[in-house]
């Protein structure tokens, strides 16, 4: 529970089914915006394969988006003090070019 509910005394209860439980396996994500919202793409590309499908898409405020991303860099902090530096890979993927548009980023 978070600090801020913990001192309202709230609690939220989140249901999970099973079919979400199963999760959405991503390797790229392309995340678009507007002036009220931001839009991430997930998608699924495989080698050999010249089509990809969006797999999941998750639209957010400006400010949810905002908290997102402070949310994951906590958990990637927290993540390489248990385990190491996260490497990053800077060789381009190989197989065919993929295009996208100048607004997209992974």
């Amino acid at each position: 529970m978070s600090e801020m509910n913990k001192k309202q005394g709230h609690q939220i209860n989140i249901e999970l089914t099973d079919e979400v439980a199963q999760g959405i396996y991503s390797n790229l994500a392309i995340i678009n915006h507007s002036v009220s919202e931001f839009v991430v793409d997930f998608v699924s590309i495989m080698p050999g394969v010249q089509k990809a499908k969006v797999r999941s898409r998750i639209i957010l405020t400006p400010q949810h988006a905002k908290k997102f991303l402070r949310a994951l860099q906590e958990n990637i902090r927290r993540f390489e003090a248990a385990h190491g530096t996260i490497k990053e890979y800077t060789e381009p993927p190989q197989g065919p070019p993929i295009n996208f548009n100048p607004q997209g980023e992974a």
